[in-house]
């Protein structure tokens, strides 16, 4: 299996919403790919409640059956759909993906 781990900062404003509104966005959009593509194991996103410079605003945690599933994903036609939304409301990103 594979975690694939991501944390956004997102632009004060883009798509015409603040940054809550896209936060919330983002998670409904990656939320809803649950159970839509093979190996895809489990999506949870989750928006930072803290006012701090220093934290992220949206993380996405994700499990994958294997690094094959894991690209899987990635090129997937559900998942590109999701991907330019999300990177026009993004300031920086960071990611980490690892097997157990």
């Amino acid at each position: 299996m594979v975690k694939h781990i991501v944390f956004w900062k997102l632009k004060e404003e883009a798509h015409g919403n603040d940054k809550a509104t896209n936060a919330l966005l983002i998670k409904e959009k990656l939320e809803a790919l649950n159970g839509k593509i093979d190996g895809l194991l489990k999506v949870e996103v989750g928006i930072n409640f803290l006012d701090s410079a220093a934290n992220y605003d949206v993380a996405l945690y994700s499990e994958v059956a294997s690094k094959e599933a894991l690209d899987f994903y990635q090129n997937h036609p559900l998942h590109q759909a999701v991907l330019p939304f999300v990177k026009e409301a993004v300031n920086s990103r960071v990611a980490v993906d690892y097997e157990i």
